[in-house]
């Protein structure tokens, strides 16, 4: 399956749980407040507003799966995924909000006795219903969440469960009012109140932490490393990071591989490490693999040595008697331990000496130039 029907299915599976979800939910509301009301318990009246609270938080499920799996664009290359990290965090931000107005109701009326309500007994059967109700919704769409990776459907599963805990509170609440004990009820909603400003905040502060660019957890981090370390050709790793986007991880890192390999065999060696790092872990969506001649994490010795044009420039000068001898687009640059090292190509008919005497004169004649290293000739068959 490529990323576009990848896409498209996590899509479809995210609407079609806010839906399913969104039905469940608003049944649940309407049959609580209206049956809290008739049988007089505020904690099944407050259970209800929970359950008005998922039903909005369906709706940000089914908004997030239509924009976050977009595919990348110009704007967004890296994609939309975000978009549903910025939901999560809203919903985190409704179920606070929803916390604190059960709570200052809850408060009110135990400060006022008079305030309290004297719940029946249909309210338990309605409570036992809801518990039954949001166990299924929270292990069906929990079920969706891992396949597809979703933070959100995460957040909103537990978010359902935390209806059917709640539910649990509200039938223990109203059994203890109906046994003459007229406060459980209320307590039981400020329990309520207390579980869903808890998992407001938990969610919310996850997907801050998403959106400010945490990084995966250090046992994780150290398990990429270990697997880049036993690829062949690499020897060396630092500088290895990461971020979420969304449900998964995009890793950048750092190899040192050997610092006269060629071009192309180092990007062999860092797109092998790059599919590996996919392959090894379902969260991680992408990575990209820098490669080094040296550990380059320590210190940036190299980084104000001159380019390829200003070094061949001050070559040619330097070399100026023996410049007919190979031709400068054949001489090679190695940037290590913050000199330039430099390779010379000669044809074979174009050197008559030995080109240990030719390497040793070049490399005499380069030491007017302070940051040029070893020079060594090398005959083209």
């Amino acid at each position: 399956m490529n990323n576009q029907q990848s896409a498209q299915a996590r899509d479809s599976a995210m609407r079609q749980t806010s839906i399913v979800g969104a039905i469940v939910n608003l049944t649940l509301s309407i049959a609580k407040v209206m049956f809290g009301m008739v049988g007089q318990s505020h904690a099944l009246i407050a259970d209800g507003i929970h359950s008005l609270a998922d039903l909005t938080t369906d709706v940000m499920v089914w908004l997030a799966a239509k924009y976050s799996n977009r595919p990348a664009d110009k704007e967004h290359p890296y994609g939309h995924a975000r978009i549903e990290t910025a939901f999560t965090v809203g919903l985190g931000v409704v179920l606070i909000i929803t916390a604190i107005g059960i709570v200052l109701d809850s408060a009110q009326r135990l400060l006022n006795p008079d305030t309290l309500m004297q719940p029946t007994a249909i309210v338990l059967w309605v409570a036992a219903f809801s518990i039954a109700a949001n166990e299924g919704l929270f292990h069906y769409t929990i079920g969706v969440a891992r396949r597809c990776h979703s933070t959100l459907l995460t957040a909103n599963a537990w978010h359902h469960r935390s209806d059917a805990i709640s539910s649990i509170v509200v039938l223990i609440g109203v059994s203890g009012s109906l046994l003459g004990l007229p406060y459980l009820d209320a307590f039981a909603a400020l329990a309520v109140a207390l579980m869903i400003g808890k998992i407001g905040w938990d969610q919310a502060w996850s997907s801050i932490r998403e959106l400010i660019d945490t990084g995966m957890e250090p046992k994780t981090a150290a398990a990429m490393k270990q697997i880049i370390e036993t690829i062949d050709g690499v020897r060396g790793v630092h500088m290895l990071r990461s971020r979420r986007m969304g449900g998964v991880y995009l890793i950048d890192v750092h190899i040192v591989v050997n610092e006269r390999l060629s071009v192309s065999e180092g990007h062999k060696i860092a797109e092998y490490v790059r599919l590996k790092l996919i392959d090894s872990h379902d969260n991680i969506s992408n990575a990209l693999v820098h490669v080094d001649p040296e550990d380059d994490s320590v210190a940036m010795l190299c980084a104000d040595l001159p380019l390829r044009r200003e070094v061949l420039r001050d070559l040619r000068q330097v070399w100026a008697e023996d410049i007919s001898l190979f031709a400068m687009n054949e001489v090679i640059l190695h940037y290590l331990n913050g000199k330039v090292h430099v390779d010379v190509v000669c044809a074979s008919h174009a050197v008559n000496e030995k080109t240990e005497q030719l390497s040793q004169r070049l490399f005499e004649q380069a030491k007017a130039l302070d940051y040029i290293g070893d020079v060594r000739v090398y005959r083209r068959c």
